[in-house]
């Protein structure tokens, strides 16, 4: 990976903090959970999706099955200027859409190996995150291009202690990638705006694991857990200055993936009714400080976060229409971990509601076929950034779809 630096020495890491230090955390992990607003995901076993979210309930499976999904994230995140530094006017702060569309994709796969134990796969993501200013933004330094994709491969197993309880572990191979790239926006030295000053890009893998457990009471109603462990990812290459101020010096900055506990619970009220709940915790407490070290064993910089563990709350239901359609409906609220003191424009992180509704339909007796809608509302925020004054809001649609095989 390349670490890039063109104005000044410290220049990188300062951006690089600032950009990492918004949450980032996604939750479309399949499309079938998407129209409940993914309540009752640890307990709920709709299909082999449940690799992502409780291993456990793999046990619940007597066939082999596929799913793959596709959701697109359809962000309307918006910027007001409302105060610059001298000589920037505040409407040259204003952005209408700095967050690009994108699709989230997913697959999985799910088979029992005897009556006790099953085994399955997985590839889907939980993080990432994209921002997107003009290249001649006037807080060119602040906004440019914010990107993080990460890939997490999970092969999980489960075993069936008895006719109520069972269990699950997976292990993960989470592949990360980054780039940030800042410009240098409004300034008094008559350098083109869009200059680029900053430019970091690279890739990394982590290693990870995570656990789960089902209970299930009676025949109507179950209990699930899962647990995913936090995850180490380390960009490492060099730090160069384009003004030569420093020569060429190797460097890494190091991030924490946060770990993830959701309990979940489902009932069926009667033959078509079914209620579904969540409760997540994120431990993003852990990500408490950025360093960069540059050239030396000890920190070049040190950055001080004050995030916070987050939670999420979701209830939800299904409702069998007929023999081939079932309908689902659920809200969430979804807090954000981020301290009103620490905001970044790379992502103006914001607590935020869902309003889901979707529905699942049987093509035959090996195939079915999901689609889910969520209409995301967040919080209107302002706050101020090394001199720039903002107001900010988010909003998204998220459109799923998802075909599931059974073999």
């Amino acid at each position: 990976m390349k670490f890039t630096k063109t104005l000044i020495a410290a220049s990188l890491v300062l951006v690089s903090a600032d950009s990492f230090a918004a949450a980032f955390q996604l939750s479309e992990q399949n499309a079938s959970g998407l129209g409940r607003a993914y309540a009752g995901e640890a307990s709920i076993a709709d299909d082999a999706s449940v690799v992502a979210r409780n291993p456990a309930l793999m046990s619940l499976f007597k066939e082999k099955q596929i799913s793959v999904a596709g959701i697109a994230v359809l962000p309307d995140v918006s910027l007001k200027g409302e105060g610059a530094p001298a000589g920037v006017p505040a409407s040259a702060l204003n952005d209408d859409s700095i967050a690009p569309n994108a699709i989230v994709p997913a697959g999985y796969f799910t088979m029992p190996v005897n009556d006790k134990v099953s085994v399955g796969f997985g590839a889907f993501s939980n993080f990432g995150l994209a921002t997107e200013f003009s290249d001649d933004y006037a807080a060119g330094s602040l906004g440019g291009e914010t990107e993080i994709v990460t890939v997490n491969m999970n092969v999980s197993a489960s075993y069936k202690v008895n006719e109520q309880f069972s269990v699950g572990l997976g292990l993960n191979a989470i592949y990360a990638d980054a780039k940030i790239i800042r410009n240098v926006g409004a300034n008094p030295y008559q350098i083109p705006a869009q200059t680029q000053a900053v430019h970091l890009e690279g890739d990394d893998y982590g290693f990870g694991w995570n656990i789960g457990a089902m209970y299930q009471l009676d025949e109507n109603s179950r209990f699930g857990f899962n647990y995913r462990s936090e995850t180490d990812i380390t960009f490492e290459g060099t730090f160069s200055s384009a003004a030569k101020l420093l020569p060429e010096m190797p460097g890494s900055v190091e991030i924490t993936l946060p770990a993830i506990a959701e309990f979940s619970g489902s009932h069926q009220l009667d033959e078509k009714l079914g209620l579904h709940y969540s409760v997540m915790w994120t431990g993003w407490s852990s990500f408490d400080k950025l360093e960069a070290e540059v050239g030396a064993p000890k920190p070049a910089f040190t950055k001080e976060e004050n995030f916070s563990d987050s939670m999420r709350y979701a209830i939800g239901g299904d409702y069998q229409l007929n023999e081939d359609l079932l309908l689902r409906a659920g809200v969430a609220f979804d807090e954000s971990p981020a301290d009103k003191n620490h905001m970044s424009i790379s992502i103006p992180d914001t607590d935020r509601f869902w309003f889901s509704f979707g529905g699942n339909y049987a093509i035959d007796q090996h195939s079915d076929f999901d689609l889910g809608v969520s209409v995301l509302r967040g919080k209107t925020q302002n706050f101020t950034e090394d001199g720039f004054s903002f107001e900010s809001k988010g909003h998204a649609i998220l459109l799923g779809a998802q075909y599931n095989y059974t073999f």
